[in-house]
């Protein structure tokens, strides 16, 4: 068990930057992280970023100096490596990814609508809800549909179940189900944008009926972030703890659990039997493990 730093050879921000990692666990990461002052925000998925000025620091608090060599094997042997096809998407990169999925939509000449809500995806404040979140739930939901196409109401209802985000549950969903006649009027039928409007209702609760295949698949693709790799799972949680910065560590840990009991003492965190398969397993054991973290004084 230990904590590892590679020599800084990494160029940015005027100096140069090397890794701390553990070999054992992000748990032990984070707490040597924690307890050296490092920001949340240079944790990468299995690693923090580090620049020179705070080598000899981290070392006289017992980190160990490795060749890079070395870190990796040690990183890859204690299961924590992340291939950098495994991690979180660059927000560039994800919105355009967007940009091609919009094509999908059949929608022709509305690329306005389309950037209207990239933009709302792309507002400063948001750390998770923004564009790479609604390209992983693009993603997830071609994985419980392929080889069929995705519904295009569904597909709808994930470019605006987010739309408006201010970290208002309830709230932030019912204001976005709004946009739907607002955006989407004219363009689609009446029909369509109701059915539209209604799954974006449902992405509050994640409760949909037996009967209701399209929230099924949307609620599914939702909380498919629950089921990713444990490096870009903690990304996740930094990031959400980000979006409610205005609560002190005590009231936030107090409201995540909520959330997390919630699910975990779900009998089912997915409803379709594709995402069941894909996901729960995986799941459970981040929430699990996510639970542990959080304690409350």
């Amino acid at each position: 068990m230990a904590v590892l730093v590679d020599p800084p050879r990494w160029p940015a921000h005027g100096t140069q930057f090397g890794h701390l990692v553990s070999d054992t666990s992000l748990d032990e990461l984070h707490a040597f992280a924690r307890a050296a002052g490092l920001p949340a925000r240079a944790f990468d998925h299995d690693h923090y970023d580090v620049p020179v000025a705070r080598y000899p620091d981290l070392i006289a608090q017992g980190a160990v100096e490795v060749s890079p060599t070395e870190l990796l094997r040690r990183l890859v042997a204690g299961g924590l490596r992340v291939r950098p096809a495994d991690r979180t998407p660059r927000r560039p990169a994800a919105r355009e990814a967007l940009v091609a999925a919009w094509q999908r939509l059949g929608l022709p000449g509305n690329e306005a609508v389309r950037d209207d809500l990239l933009e709302r995806w792309s507002e400063p404040h948001r750390r998770y809800h923004d564009v790479r979140h609604l390209a992983q739930c693009l993603q997830a939901l071609d994985a419980l549909c392929a080889p069929d196409p995705v519904p295009r109401p569904v597909l709808l209802a994930a470019w605006l179940h987010d739309a408006v985000y201010q970290g208002e549950p309830g709230a932030d969903e019912r204001a976005s189900a709004a946009l739907a006649p607002a955006l989407l009027g004219g363009l689609i039928g009446d029909d369509e944008v109701a059915e539209v409007s209604r799954l974006v209702l449902g992405t509050i609760d994640h409760d949909p009926a037996p009967d209701d295949r399209n929230g099924q698949l949307l609620s599914d693709a939702d909380l498919s972030v629950l089921a990713l790799n444990r490096g870009r799972y903690h990304v996740y949680v930094r990031d959400v703890r980000d979006e409610y910065a205005r609560f002190d560590d005590e009231q936030f840990a107090k409201g995540r659990l909520r959330v997390i009991d919630d699910l975990l003492g779900r009998e089912q965190l997915f409803r379709t039997e594709r995402g069941r398969a894909l996901w729960q397993q995986a799941a459970r054991a981040n929430l699990a493990e996510e639970r542990t973290r959080w304690p409350l004084s």
